[in-house]
């Protein structure tokens, strides 16, 4: 589903309107819900959104509901984070066979934030910052994977299969992407960041992915 309804199979519909959305879910037996609108209004999209999917769905024929999460929704200072946090109680209290599947950064994610940081010769990271991230691909597989499985009626978590300084994941990336860059790890300060400091961007349980950040830089 998606807002065009392009594609082989595609139907369209629209979580922050509504608009077609109780005729794309109809008969279906497993929803994945991956839609979100971390640059506009998460409000209304990821929770008041979740809420028109709830409302949409078959319950006589829905299977599983697998949300698309993230790692730390519940323990990061962070607006984004809150409306992600806010969607999977939606789920929770709606009776749905649901589960909430929290996953660390994709591994494109990290070097866009990293392209994105760099000021001239100049890449400030944050310093002390843990971080796990995971490959598209394994993420992708492990989505598939939990579809079969029943329902876990809760939080399960996925991350990558390492956990790294955010300045040495840093210094990685400006080796293999960017020579010129100099790696500077810099304290920052705030709640949000002492949150990240004390380990909240990482799982805590789960099963982890295989590629490694080195390998996806490699490839």
């Amino acid at each position: 589903m998606s807002r065009r309804g392009t594609g082989p199979g595609g139907v369209r519909g629209d979580l922050a309107t509504g608009r077609d959305l109780r005729q794309a879910a109809a008969g279906a037996e497993v929803i994945v819900h991956a839609a979100t609108d971390p640059r506009g209004d998460a409000w209304q999209v990821d929770v008041a959104g979740t809420r028109r999917l709830v409302e949409s769905v078959d319950r006589d024929r829905l299977r599983h509901l697998v949300y698309v999460s993230i790692v730390g929704v519940d323990r990061i200072p962070y607006g984004y984070y809150h409306a992600k946090f806010a969607a999977e109680q939606v789920l929770l209290a709606s009776g749905l066979p649901v589960t909430l599947l929290r996953v660390t950064q994709f591994h494109d994610f990290v070097d866009q934030l990293l392209a994105t940081a760099r000021r001239g010769p100049v890449l400030p990271v944050p310093m002390s910052w843990p971080v796990q991230p995971v490959d598209v691909g394994d993420a992708a597989g492990y989505v598939t994977e939990v579809v079969g499985r029943p329902p876990s009626g809760g939080v399960i978590e996925y991350g990558g299969p390492e956990e790294l300084a955010a300045a040495d994941l840093a210094r990685a990336w400006a080796t293999a992407r960017e020579p010129g860059a100099h790696v500077v790890a810099t304290p920052i300060p705030g709640r949000l960041s002492a949150a990240v400091r004390d380990g909240a961007a990482l799982p805590t349980s789960g099963e982890r992915g295989r590629r490694t950040y080195a390998e996806h830089l490699r490839g």
